[in-house]
């Protein structure tokens, strides 16, 4: 079940919810919320995107075809 982005936990393997210029779709890796901002949790690289909704990453999930 999707959550607001404000209520995500830090340092913790999360699949998040975005828009974009192709809309609202869920990121296909997961990240995590730092002190700093977004991080893809598998390059550690910061993100620049703007969530709107979050979700417990599960490695199973290949898409997020129930977000819409």
């Amino acid at each position: 079940m999707w959550q607001l982005v404000v209520e995500a936990p830090f340092e913790q393997d999360i699949e998040l919810a975005v828009i974009d210029d192709e809309g609202v779709h869920a990121l296909v890796f997961p990240c995590l919320r730092t002190a700093g901002g977004w991080a893809n949790a598998v390059t550690g690289e910061m993100l620049d995107v703007h969530p709107t909704h979050w979700r417990y990453w599960q490695a199973e999930r290949r898409q997020a075809s129930d977000l819409h």
